[in-house]
């Protein structure tokens, strides 16, 4: 009910004539378009926009959601070619001012009207150079009410990168109007309480989203750029977090150079934002061996990285893979274990699989995840009953690494503790493993399974005997054995490329707890 009449209300007169103020004539600073570079896929193939475009297209009631958005943002004017004529583009433009100058749900939705404010801005050589007078002042007036509608909406927006997309539009108008300050300076504040909320004291998003830390150092390196070019003052608290997120760029992705698959992350292309770090003089170390409760083991041949933190509160959960001690395993840049990644909302069954425990490389009770999801009203998932980590312990030495971890996610319902001891002898590459369950008292017979999900890269033979499996990869060989346990080769789904998944193997261990202690011995060894 409350957002039928905030739809009323937006579609107003009322409204319109408050978002509709003039707060500059003068455009200034016109920001150049390859600092979108990290955000938006610059194509090598441009296109001509007299080839393909139609003025119709604005009403075409055949466009579904998803293509509506992409045509309404104009990012699609950054694969248009500079020799395209710019009257064409202007004349585009002037259309889509003319039949959305007002609000409409549909084209000035906050994520959209966003991203067309940044688009509009730095393509100014195709949608504002050499245009007349009267273009110009429709240009600088839709601009800022666009502007104004942002920060009007902004604190209704729950979606955090949203949010940062938005607050992002609204500095870049208050830097390309030199006049109006005002925008720059509510956009900062903003900034700052977006910081505050959604990051934690390391820098590092509250969600334990590795692809959100990514997103908000790519913006805000955009934003300080945006300064920068425009030759003015870089606020402090922008390099400030700029250094924290490139901690956590250093840590997830240069010290490893592959895409962990833990809590909403997938695989990536960070090659081409390490070339735009370069280009712009980035630079970003972390030697670290913790990092805002991840642990990354590691010398020139070997990786061994872990979850081993709680999970978020329930705010910041949407994302979230009940994944807590799980851990992935790389050897001279071939990954032989590995998470199964993260499903995104294309599918609400895969959605929901992939953010399960039995998806992850640990230990499962009764086919229970470590943490329960509810869903929200808007249908997603969110941590109704999270975990906390009981125990940690860390040895990093040349020649012994250990992790030791528990976590309660079992306690509440079962009245026992899942602890994970993770040794690696880098003298030997063994991996040694022991996973423990602890009852507080006698437990009841309960099954847990175990897995190992497998790159699907590799290959995999098990022995007559049932005690060892044989793993390949790319011509390197490791074997997988367990003490008083039978192993076994399970099919499974994998989702670490964005919005598709493939088969992959999965070794696989089941068994019935019988005491208070259960203990659960594996090593995987090279061959």
């Amino acid at each position: 009910m409350f957002n039928i009449f905030r739809q009323i209300y937006l579609k107003s007169f009322l409204y319109d004539k408050k978002i509709s103020k003039i707060l500059s004539k003068n455009l200034q600073y016109k920001p150049s378009s390859h600092l979108l570079s990290s955000i938006v896929n610059i194509q090598t193939k441009k296109f001509d926009v007299n080839d393909f475009f139609l003025e119709s297209v604005w009403t075409d009631e055949r466009l579904n959601e998803k293509q509506i958005n992409r045509l309404n943002n104009f990012f699609w004017l950054f694969s248009l070619d500079l020799k395209s004529s710019n009257l064409s583009v202007q004349k585009i433009i002037k259309n889509w001012i003319e039949i959305n100058s007002k609000y409409n749900s549909k084209t000035w939705n906050f994520k959209t009207t966003s991203k067309r404010i940044i688009s509009w801005l730095s393509n100014s050589k195709l949608s504002y150079d050499e245009s007349n007078e009267q273009y110009k002042i429709d240009f600088n007036y839709i601009i800022q009410k666009q502007a104004l509608h942002l920060l009007n909406q902004l604190d209704k927006v729950k979606n955090y990168h949203d949010r940062l997309i938005g607050i992002s539009a609204i500095i870049l108008v208050g830097v390309s109007y030199n006049d109006e300050k005002n925008l720059m300076i509510k956009g900062l504040d903003h900034l700052k309480k977006n910081i505050k909320n959604t990051l934690d004291n390391f820098g590092f998003p509250k969600s334990r989203n590795i692809n959100s830390a990514i997103f908000f150092l790519k913006y805000f390196i955009l934003i300080r750029e945006w300064f920068k070019e425009s030759q003015k003052e870089i606020p402090d608290f922008i390099d400030e977090n700029i250094f924290y997120l490139g901690q956590s760029y250093a840590f997830f992705w240069k010290n490893i150079n592959f895409d962990p698959l833990f809590n909403g992350n997938n695989i990536s292309n960070n090659h081409k934002f390490d070339l735009y770090l370069k280009r712009l003089g980035y630079s970003f170390k972390n030697d670290n061996h913790e990092f805002s409760n991840y642990i990354s083991l590691r010398n020139k041949k070997i990786n061994l990285i872990m979850d081993a933190g709680p999970s978020p509160t329930k705010k910041f959960s949407s994302k979230y893979q009940a994944g807590a001690l799980s851990f992935e395993f790389v050897s001279n840049g071939k990954k032989i274990i590995t998470n199964s990644g993260y499903c995104h909302k294309n599918n609400r069954k895969l959605n929901e699989l992939s953010r399960s425990s039995a998806v992850h490389n640990i230990l499962v009770i009764d086919d229970n995840s470590s943490c329960k999801f509810k869903k929200n009203p808007n249908s997603e998932l969110e941590v109704s009953d999270g975990l906390k980590i009981t125990k940690r312990k860390i040895i990093n030495e040349k020649d012994h690494w250990k992790i030791d971890v528990a976590h309660d996610g079992y306690l509440k319902k079962y009245n026992l503790f899942y602890e994970r001891e993770i040794e690696f002898q880098p003298k030997n590459n063994k991996l040694i493993g022991i996973d423990k369950i602890i009852g507080k008292k006698t437990l009841p017979n309960l099954k847990f399974d175990l897995r190992f999900h497998l790159n699907p890269s590799t290959k995999t033979m098990k022995t007559q005997d049932n005690e060892s499996i044989f793993i390949e990869v790319e011509g390197e060989g490791w074997k997988f054995t367990c003490e008083n346990y039978e192993i076994n080769i399970d099919n499974g789904l994998y989702f670490g490329k964005k919005n598709t998944y493939t088969e992959n193997q999965n070794i696989f261990i089941s068994g019935i707890t019988s005491s208070q202690n259960n203990y659960i011995k594996w090593e995987l060894i090279k061959i």
